[in-house]
């Protein structure tokens, strides 16, 4: 089969193809092997049969080591009792480290992930950002008093941290979504216990190194590497725990959230999402166009905030397809470690398999494929750029996530029809509008269940801005001060001044 003119063949030769020596966890302050001695390898999905991470597979008892270090950081150690700005100066230290060693990270999550390495360098750089904003809003958390409860009354409302976190981060961008948590975590006063994907652990184990250096107290954040059942699941049963903060599908999410009800216990979800895009007739094509293929092929469309759903007026369809066909047909993908690169490799090959039943069963239901619906290559995990034209509702391909670079375009004729469209799914985490009338995208925007929501823009982030879900993509938020609220308890105290009255006065 012929290549397409914007498919970047791997390099097998790429002298950064090198067999790293295997990683450790950190548990209490100290880089430790599994106490099975057992090993999980992590294949490059963009270079098949190059071996480029490796670390321990954890059973339940190394699990175990790692929260009791946590409560014993928690109960008895300096962290919490630390003055929030001494924690914020740590804190700040993480981020500086973070940006001196960008280079080294962006490749370890370019290699492990199947990312383009220029995107993973600007995901390194905006976990940094990440840590500072967190450093900074650690000395700024407050609590409350009321001085007008009575004359002889006050009260007060302290913010305390929640304990012990597990937390819980999935393959596709495990830095971020752990610096989205942990710094929030950590500021709060918490210790944790961090649990990436047993696909993608390097940079959090690396991370959680950094974190040492800069000074967080041995215990405050720990790393266990290994597969869900035996690494991860402790942290719902366990009643050491506090919280569980976890990131990933619905079907798990809904797991540990019922194992975690059984001990009253905290739970963080960021789930699945279906996002929509919706596009009105006055919106500015070009612009659109750009940004509807960067919204479904970012990260090869494994993230769970891309817009998949492209929900535009019928009078405008095929206009604004033309060109996002155009972008699809021209923008590079394949090898993550060129620099030209903009559309790397999926996670896996059960994944990709995944990802083409989709396709088939999309296009088994009549939808029209314009582009895509292929394989890529044999030396990595490619799958070319998606397009269907004609999608009904009711269809797999525009209810289900598919984490995969596949569009699936809906046409509309009314603003209420699209904001019907745009809800008419089990997911709500994000959603975007086009549109040059400021009124109409917000009034629009505002009718959407969605929590992490674009106008003119889609899959932008700040630390400013809190991020979440509605209905089945999840609980709580994340980012912003809003993530403190996350991991902190809140304690009212009555203080009565002077003698108040008796309740028996014999």
């Amino acid at each position: 089969m012929a290549f397409p003119d914007n498919f970047v063949s791997p390099d097998s030769n790429d002298s950064r193809l090198v067999r790293p020596a295997p990683r450790k966890m950190l548990v209490g302050g100290r880089s430790v092997d599994a106490a099975s001695g057992k090993l999980i390898e992590r294949e490059s999905p963009g270079h098949k049969g190059a071996v480029v991470g490796a670390w321990p597979e954890a059973s339940p008892a190394d699990v175990s080591a790692a929260i009791a270090a946590a409560r014993e950081a928690f109960d008895r150690g300096p962290w919490p009792r630390m003055a929030a700005a001494e924690r914020s100066r740590i804190m700040f230290r993480v981020a500086e480290l973070i940006e001196r060693h960008v280079e080294e990270l962006a490749l370890m999550e370019s290699l492990e992930v199947g990312k383009p390495i220029a995107q993973a360098r600007g995901e390194v750089s905006f976990c940094a950002d990440l840590w500072a904003y967190a450093a900074g809003q650690a000395r700024g958390q407050h609590g409350d008093s009321h001085n007008d409860i009575g004359d002889n009354r006050l009260g007060l409302v302290l913010r305390e941290p929640v304990g012990v976190v597990g937390i819980i981060t999935p393959w596709n961008f495990p830095l971020i979504i752990a610096s989205e948590r942990v710094p929030w975590a950590i500021g709060a006063g918490c210790t944790i216990v961090l649990k990436p994907s047993e696909l993608t652990s390097g940079t959090s184990i690396r991370l959680a190194e950094l974190a040492r250096e800069a000074g967080v107290p041995d215990g405050v954040f720990n790393v266990v590497t290994g597969y869900g059942d035996a690494a991860g699941q402790p942290f719902a049963e366990d009643p050491r725990v506090d919280m569980v903060a976890f990131t990933g599908s619905v079907r798990v999410g809904t797991k540990l959230a019922e194992l975690a009800a059984r001990h009253v216990k905290r739970v963080g979800l960021e789930l699945g999402g279906k996002g929509p895009q919706i596009v009105f007739s006055d919106a500015h094509l070009e612009v659109a166009a750009d940004g509807i293929a960067y919204g479904v092929y970012h990260n090869a469309g494994q993230c769970c905030i891309s817009g998949s759903r492209l929900i535009v007026h019928e009078t405008i369809r095929d206009a604004l397809l033309e060109r996002v066909l155009e972008i699809s047909r021209k923008v590079p993908f394949g090898d993550p470690l060129n620099e030209k690169t903009r559309i790397g490799a999926m996670i896996s090959d059960t994944h990709l398999d995944k990802v083409e039943r989709y396709v088939r069963d999309g296009e088994a239901a009549g939808a029209e494929l314009l582009t895509g619906g292929a394989r890529q290559g044999k030396d990595g995990l490619y799958y070319q750029p998606t397009v269907f034209r004609g999608v009904q509702p009711d269809m797999s391909i525009a209810r289900e996530e598919i984490f995969g670079p596949v569009l699936s375009t809906i046409s509309f004729k009314t603003a209420d029809e699209a904001v019907a469209l745009a809800n008419d799914s089990e997911f709500g985490l994000s959603a975007t509008v086009w549109s040059t009338d400021l009124e109409n995208a917000m009034q629009t925007i505002r009718r959407v269940r969605a929590g992490r929501c674009w106008i003119n823009s889609v899959i932008d982030g700040t630390p400013e801005l809190p991020v979440g879900g509605y209905k089945k993509s999840g609980l709580g938020r994340e980012l912003g001060r809003y993530g403190f609220d996350e991991y902190s308890q809140i304690k009212g105290i009555h203080i009565t001044l002077g003698q108040g009255p008796r309740w028996f006065n014999d």
